[in-house]
């Protein structure tokens, strides 16, 4: 039998997920970014993580040429740049605290957590690409999360973010 795409997603809105915002430079110096759920480690030595950015999104041609991203792991007041950079009809880095240094991914000073990544390889996923960095650099600080559980932007306490 089938699965029924709408019940896969009723079914993964049930797990709760950390809400990240993956960076990159692209081959005209430009910043591009997107809001990404769909981040983990995958090995401890050498430092690998994963992030699947889908085939259809406007910066999915920047991500596959990219050598180099960073991954920004949100904060609870970083809930209206998770939705702005979830949606195509902005200026995503516009009026943001992003750090733009020259060829490096942008990062955000106050996330939680950046790792600046080396694109090491791709995978076709279905309907997107799971894309592979090698971590070279991060930083953490403090705080707590932004989480994304049902559907809504959500603190720990599960109460949705102001």
């Amino acid at each position: 039998m089938r699965v029924h795409p709408e019940e896969f997603k009723d079914a993964m809105a049930r797990l709760s997920s950390h809400v990240t915002i993956v960076t990159a430079v692209d081959r005209h110096g430009r910043p591009r970014g997107f809001t990404a759920s769909a981040v983990c480690s995958l090995s401890l030595d050498p430092p690998l993580l994963l992030v699947c950015i889908a085939r259809s999104g406007a910066a999915h041609d920047t991500f596959m040429r990219a050598d180099r991203f960073a991954v920004n792991v949100l904060r609870e007041s970083h809930r209206d740049l998770a939705i702005r950079f979830a949606s195509r009809a902005v200026d995503r880095f516009a009026g943001t605290d992003f750090i733009m240094a020259g060829a490096q991914p942008p990062y955000l000073p106050d996330a939680l957590s950046v790792l600046s990544c080396r694109r090491r390889d791709t995978h076709p996923g279905g309907d997107h690409t799971i894309l592979v960095g090698t971590v070279e650099m991060l930083r953490t600080s403090p705080g707590e999360p932004l989480v994304y559980f049902d559907r809504k932007l959500c603190g720990l306490d599960m109460e949705p973010a102001l």
